[in-house]
Order: C-alpha cells, then structure tokens, then sequence
C-alpha cells in the first residue's frame, strides 16, 4: 500500500519529447548553420549571448591571461576535482579488456578499444556556470584517449566565464571555444570553416541543446538525451529529515521542471520533511527555481517496507537516487534502475554534481531503465577482428557458412563460403564447374 502525502501537481514529461515551439526552432538553426556555416554561428550568438568576437576560439594567450584572473583557491578546487575524475575514469578504463581467442584451431577473434577522433564538450553557462561539467567531460574523454576535444561554452551576459574556461583548459581541451546553445552543438556535429566537425558530443544542457543534439543524433554520436534533473530518496524511520529535506531543495533547484521524490517507509518522516521543506524554502536564494519544482514535481509517498520502497524506487528509474536507511547498501542489491546511487547520509547527490569523481552526466526521463551515464567507455568504439590462419578451419566454416548462407537466400554470400570449402579441402562447385584451384 502507498499513502501520498504530497502529490506532483503537473504531469510528467514524455521521454525524448520537446514542445513544437523547441523542435522547429532547433531545425531552424540547424539548417541555416547547415547552410550557412559561420556566418549563420556568428548571427545566432549575436543574437542569443551578445557575443561576436573576430574568432570564437580562445588563443594560448588569451587562455593564459583568463586563468590568471581566476583566484588561486578556485584554482585549487578544480584540480582536486579533476583528480578525483581523472583517478575514477582509469580505473574504469583499466577494467576494460583487450583480448584474443582462438575458437578453432587457426581461428582468431579478437577485441579492441580505439578512442573516437574528435570529441565534443559542451559546457552550459547561462543560469549557472557548470565548470563541473568540464571535468566530466573533457576529463574523461581525455582519459580515454581521445586525441582531440573540443569544448565550448557560452559567454555568460557577454563576459568571459574565466573560472569555467579555466577548468576546460586544465581539463585537458585541444581547442576551447566561447559558443554556446544550438549553435555551438550544430558546430561542432556538422563542422564550419572555422570548427572542424567532431564524431561524438557529450555534456549537458538547457532544452535547446538537448534537442539540438536529438536532432542531429546519427550524423554525430551523443552521450544521452538528457532532460530535467532527477532526485529520489528513500528514507527508513532512522532518516534524519531536516537532512533529507535539504538534499532535497539541493536538487530541486537545477530548475523549475526537476522533479523531487521522496519514497519513506515512516509517515512521521515524510510529514517532517514536508514540514522542514516549508520552512527552509522561503530563505533559499534559489527559491525561484526550487520553489517551483517542488510545488510542481514534489512528491512524498509512504509505503509498508524497504522492499516496496525500492520497487517503487526503481519504476521511477531516477537520474539520482539517494539512500538514507540504517543499512543503504543494501539497495545496491536491491535495486536496478538509477543513473547513480548515493549510499548513506555522509553522501549526497551534490558531492556526485560537483566533487566526488562519478560522472554527473546522467539519464533522465526513465532512460536508466536501459543505460547508465557517461563515463569513459563511452569515448572508446569496442571492435573486433578475426583471421583464420588454418585452411581446415577455413573449410569447415566455408560449408557451413553455405548452408547457413543459402537459408537466408543469400547466395552471393553463401559462394564466398563455397570458394574456401572448395580451394581448402577440395569440395564441388556446383555453381562453377569449370573453375579450379590446381594442385
């Protein structure tokens, strides 16, 4: 049994969906860039970001002068930041295996990891400058391998944003640009005279952007579709609420449309959240943007026991998921649909956003039912080869590659087979009677 305390007032959004007026504007732009390269670049970031310098990429110069602005404290704090990617993107590169099997005997199958050539880093400005996202980015993709990422961000009311290009540039960035929006996404997937075009684009974004990368998904790789940020948090009778209440807000304040749920298996607990949420509101320098999405997206349910909260938990398949019970890793076991989960009170979903070293580009709007977030693998195309070095074992599969072939009608195919069979191991060809391979 569920009791809601606190209902969300408007529905949820569509997986992938974008309202009309989104859609036809994205198209709009794309096409024009499409058509027009930089000058269309340059009349859209005129327009949107009061921004249109000689060249949108920063020099070496210009890129040393903005990081001697940036105090030697914020300086500080990106390094160890980037450290903490840096060190959680090796280990996870360094649990992907390379390999070669033989399946018969001069039969070879092999995997490798090649990084992509060009990656894509957006890093979004506007109501927030996420430096943050630099390092989850261009770190990692730099991790990777990846030989050449490029990163844009947009002036923020037409000033430089030094402390995010500072943390482009210590990420590791081959070229750092000051474009943001749709048009900085279309530039980098389709390349202009002035941006040579990427292979994948990562990073999050406003609505624009996401669309933007939906659109131009297929002529350009894309880490998610990304939506709203998510939180849930399950809460057992030893929650401290006034902690789970501010966790709460902390999310809730990425915007008006982020939706905020807490799943509780004590009614004492969800009510005092509620309680503690209504107190710290009206005080939050945020409150435009938090206040709204907990009025809309708020929801607080009370369900029997652990079991059923992470059931509940998991249909939601929230982008955070943070767990505040006596033992949380339980949910480790327990649950399967979360972009990123956050075991006990000395964690939260703000140490995942900003410092920890998991990677805050996650999914959102279900799709952790079937994906997890980016991380390093994503910059890598696992491939495999194959060599059969024995002509036995090439004309044994050779016959059955005919057979298997000819089933599915495809007999040009099923003759590629045929020729080995016959050249390896002296089979007919029925198809060409007069060919023959010598002695």
């Amino acid at each position: 049994m569920v009791l809601t305390l606190k209902a969300a007032a408007a529905a949820k959004s569509t997986p992938g969906s974008s309202s009309p007026e989104v859609t036809d504007a994205v198209a709009g732009i794309i096409s024009d860039i499409r058509s027009r390269g930089d000058a269309a670049v340059r009349e859209y970031s005129a327009r949107f970001d009061r921004w249109e310098p000689e060249s949108f990429r920063l020099t070496a110069e210009e890129i040393e002068e903005i990081v001697a602005r940036v105090p030697e404290q914020v300086l500080e704090d990106i390094r160890f930041v980037q450290r903490q990617v840096r060190a959680f993107a090796e280990r996870q590169l360094a649990s992907l295996s390379e390999f070669e099997m033989e399946t018969l005997p001069g039969v070879s199958l092999g995997q490798k990891h090649i990084p992509v050539a060009a990656a894509g880093a957006y890093v979004p400005g506007g109501r927030y400058p996420l430096l943050a996202s630099a390092h989850m980015t261009i770190v990692t993709a730099k991790t990777a391998g990846v030989p050449r990422v490029v990163a844009c961000t947009p002036p923020i009311r037409g000033e430089v944003p030094d402390a995010t290009v500072a943390a482009m540039h210590l990420a590791g960035a081959d070229e750092i640009h000051l474009l943001g929006g749709v048009q900085a996404i279309t530039a980098m997937a389709l390349g202009t005279e002035s941006i040579s075009k990427v292979d994948l684009l990562a990073g999050p974004g406003n609505a624009y952007v996401a669309e933007a990368k939906r659109q131009l998904f297929g002529e350009v790789g894309i880490d998610l579709f990304a939506g709203p940020t998510e939180t849930l948090v399950v809460a057992d009778e030893h929650a401290d609420p006034f902690i789970a209440a501010v966790d709460l807000l902390s999310q809730a304040e990425h915007g008006p449309d982020s939706p905020a749920v807490l799943i509780t298996t004590s009614e004492r607990i969800g009510r005092e959240v509620i309680a503690h949420i209504e107190e710290i509101l009206p005080d939050l320098p945020t409150r435009d943007l938090a206040g709204p999405a907990w009025r809309d997206h708020g929801e607080v349910h009370v369900v029997d026991d652990l079991d059923a909260a992470y059931t509940l938990a998991d249909s939601y398949a929230s982008e955070h998921v943070q767990i505040l019970t006596a033992e949380p890793r339980k949910a480790l076991d327990a649950m399967r649909n979360f972009g990123a989960l956050f075991l006990g009170e000395g964690t939260c979903v703000s140490y995942g956003d900003k410092v920890i070293g998991t990677n805050h580009v996650l999914p959102t709007r279900g799709a952790a039912r079937y994906t997890g977030g980016l991380w390093v693998g994503k910059y890598l195309k696992t491939v495999t080869y194959q060599q059969v070095t024995d002509p036995a074992s090439s004309a044994r599969l050779g016959e059955v590659c005919g057979r298997a072939a000819r089933t599915e009608l495809f007999e040009g195919h099923a003759r590629s087979g045929d020729v080995r069979a016959a050249k390896y191991a002296g089979a007919p060809l029925t198809w060409a009677p007069g060919h023959s391979f010598g002695a």
